[in-house]
């Protein structure tokens, strides 16, 4: 991305002409991030009524969900490359249409492989859009409003998530609680696989309503068609031609990092160990078993399907909660304080969760927690959530894009969101197969990377509050 914070005032305007269409289109590039964070929560509806379906093992299941995260790797390694060849907007629209076909086939599988396959070509568009939503915002958004239009991504995550859950549990509902039952032909776990061709088409048609980036159309030489976007999103008031000429003349500078500027004497560089470290430690908290197996979760702790929904429901509010809480914050207290705190905050949360899970009796489909245990382990669920949401779960990105030197940053940025999708699938693949062995071990191993993330971050970590992109290099 080109950086504007040094072009002249004569450049732009305070305030673009139009600020509700450039909300608008900002919203709308958003979109990916509410499919990113729909398809990413909307399994947790059906991963017992698919065990149940097809009869897989836990280990199965734990493919049937994870792999989702590795076709999420290979999107996000190849929207780059799609999105300067071809455009950002057509990269969204492939995006599109992939979320819609996964929709579509999860909803209609006839075997766990072919379900499997669907969840795969789901995962490549969500790997598509987590990169391209942020990259085209950036590039659209005009200067003096890119930070708090930027914040549309990870809130459009959030509400993806939360959406998600009050779908499931609707359909439930109208099937009378059982997740398997029937509703227009099909079970009710195949539509809340299904509904999500909803946003996926939404988010295809409102990409032809809004403009391709200045920056590609520079890039491809439409000078002209550049200018006119820039003067819709940026306003009448700046030099269209020196802002755009500002633009090229930073293409040209920029340096393009190869795999062999990120490697040292040992490896990688130290501050790319510490962008991966800080990728591994924010999924190794099991953040992600919350949203993909906690209705299965709660009923496994003797909970009826329809109040595991439920919970599922208001623990994604805390998730909108807690992010909300951490985009107030993070430029006024810090990004390590909030690491810290968060880190504390979950730890607790998760040896809770530990210990009251350990109260669990019963087996097969007669288990339960003593009312006291069931109540903690609701909150603690609820407060590891909290924390999570209002420390790592934005820190950590606001930290990867600010710690990076910049003749690094793109390729340090890569190789970090990899080690995190896969540390995310190493997570997601095992909890089915941890839960059966224990689910008091499960938390306390969860929990102990929360407990260790703090000395990393006290050692490693660098305050960048305050500080400019040429400081930290």
């Amino acid at each position: 991305m080109t950086s504007t914070s040094q072009a002249p005032q004569s450049a732009r305007s305070p305030q673009p002409d139009h600020l509700g269409h450039v909300i608008f289109i900002t919203a709308a590039a958003a979109m990916g991030g509410f499919l990113f964070g729909y398809d990413s929560s909307v399994i947790n509806g059906a991963t017992v009524a698919i065990q149940q379906r097809f009869d897989v093992n836990a280990n199965m299941l734990g493919w049937i969900i994870a792999t989702a995260l590795l076709g999420c790797a290979l999107g996000a390694a190849i929207a780059g490359r799609i999105a300067d060849r071809i455009g950002r907007i057509r990269c969204m629209q492939i995006a599109a249409v992939l979320f819609a076909a996964s929709a579509v086939g999860s909803a209609l599988p006839f075997a766990a492989w072919d379900l499997t396959l669907w969840r795969f070509i789901g995962g490549i568009g969500i790997g598509m859009a987590s990169v391209i939503g942020p990259a085209y915002i950036a590039e659209v958004a005009p200067p003096a409003y890119r930070g708090r239009l930027a914040s549309f991504q990870q809130a459009a995550i959030v509400i993806g998530i939360a959406v998600s859950q009050l779908v499931n549990w609707g359909i439930l509902n109208m099937a009378d609680g059982d997740q398997r039952g029937e509703l227009g032909g099909l079970e009710a776990w195949q539509w809340m696989l299904g509904v999500m061709v909803v946003p996926a088409v939404l988010y295809g048609v409102l990409s032809f309503a809004i403009p391709e980036s200045p920056r590609y159309l520079i890039s491809a030489g439409r000078i002209a068609d550049a200018k006119k976007v820039l003067v819709e999103v940026e306003g009448t008031g700046i030099d269209v031609h020196e802002r755009a000429a500002e633009i090229e003349e930073g293409m040209r500078k920029e340096h393009k990092p190869s795999f062999k500027d990120l490697l040292g004497k040992v490896g990688f560089l130290p501050i790319v160990w510490i962008g991966i470290g800080l990728s591994v430690f924010q999924q190794l908290v099991g953040i992600n078993v919350i949203f993909y197996y906690s209705n299965q979760l709660w009923q496994s702790i003797g909970h009826d399907p329809t109040s595991s929904f439920l919970y599922s429901f208001e623990t994604s509010i805390v998730n909108i909660v807690g992010t909300v809480i951490a985009m107030i914050f993070v430029d006024r207290i810090g990004r390590k304080p909030l690491a810290l705190i968060g880190s504390a905050g979950m730890a607790i949360a998760l040896f809770t969760m530990a210990w009251a899970f350990s109260y669990r009796t019963g087996s097969g489909d007669n288990v339960s927690l003593p009312d006291t245990q069931g109540i903690v382990a609701i909150i603690a669920a609820n407060g590891f959530v909290l924390f999570f949401a209002l420390s790592w779960g934005v820190v950590v990105w606001v930290l990867l894009g600010e710690i990076f030197p910049g003749r690094i940053r793109a390729a340090a940025l890569g190789v970090a969101a990899s080690a995190q999708w896969l540390a995310n699938f190493a997570i997601t693949k095992t909890f089915p197969s941890m839960s059966e062995w224990s689910l008091t071990g499960s938390y306390i191993i969860y929990g102990a990377f929360a407990a260790l993330s703090i000395p990393f971050v006290l050692k490693f970590v660098r305050e960048t509050k305050g500080k400019t992109l040429e400081e930290m290099g």
